[in-house]
């Protein structure tokens, strides 16, 4: 999509969202935080940005999504929501609630909700699991707030899951997760993340409920599709799961113009007359 067909298409909302399930047109969402890569992606014509806590690993690089902050999150949707007003305005923002935002008391998931959404122009906010934040759901959406929810794989959880691997492959955990998806869905979540489950359970989740289902490494019924901007560009080259497909070897694209920018100023080369005032 150029610029001029993105510009003449409206902002993308959770009516849209919806909308595109029904008539069975998939869902583009890839994570940013950056100004710079908002607008290539709104301009690229990206249904869903999602501010992600990624961040805390790619751009800030921890080891897991946890040390990441709500103020710094914030700091982050900022950069990306202006991004998007500065090109097409298309873009739906989401933005992760961080680790420990949400999780004491629905009230103060509320308040940390509504700190997200005051102190940035984003559409929603993601939170991520199953039963145990029914009720935080339905006390943010009952406000006005749209809420995605996140469901199988759950990285703010790493810690009690103790690895990567597929979630919900035994039947109990799969029933789980199928109720747990009905349940968001009856409090108010607006759209669901699948993330590493069978493909089969994800087909089912995405058949059993009425809201968009966003897929990572979910197989390809979902209704969408979300992945780390910075897997699928080839920048993060020590990450490779079998979910990603890579669009890009930005990696040896950057490494190479770099190394020949610094043969350039150690061999003087850099800047020349044309560059010079």
């Amino acid at each position: 999509m150029n610029k001029q067909s993105a510009q003449k298409l409206p902002h993308v909302t959770t009516r849209r969202l919806h909308d595109m399930k029904s008539e069975g047109e998939k869902i583009s969402m890839l994570t940013a935080y950056d100004y710079t890569t908002a607008r290539i992606l709104d301009r690229a014509g990206v249904d869903v940005i999602l501010v992600g806590d990624s961040a805390s690993n790619v751009f800030a690089g921890h080891n897991t999504t946890l040390p990441i902050t709500i103020d710094q999150m914030i700091y982050h949707a900022r950069a990306v929501v202006r991004g998007v007003q500065a090109e097409t305005s298309r873009a739906m923002v989401v933005i992760d609630m961080p680790f420990m935002s949400y999780q004491l008391s629905s009230e103060e998931a509320l308040r940390n909700a509504g700190k997200i959404m005051k102190e940035n122009e984003c559409d929603a906010v993601k939170i991520e699991g199953g039963n145990v934040i029914v009720d935080t759901v339905k006390r943010i959406t009952d406000v006005g707030i749209p809420v995605m929810g996140h469901l199988g794989l759950i990285p703010q959880s790493i810690y009690k899951f103790g690895s990567y691997k597929v979630r919900a492959r035994e039947e109990q955990e799969a029933e789980e997760l199928l109720r747990d998806a009905k349940l968001l869905e009856e409090a108010g979540a607006f759209a669901l993340v699948l993330e590493k489950i069978p493909a089969d359970l994800a087909a089912e989740v995405t058949a059993s409920i009425s809201i968009p289902t966003i897929g990572i490494g979910a197989g390809g019924a979902c209704d969408g599709q979300v992945l780390v901007i910075n897997d699928m560009l080839g920048l993060s080259t020590e990450f490779h799961p079998r979910f990603v497909r890579r669009y890009a070897e930005l990696d040896r694209v950057i490494f190479d113009a770099v190394s020949r920018y610094v043969d350039d100023v150690r061999g003087g080369t850099f800047p020349g007359e044309d560059e010079s005032y």
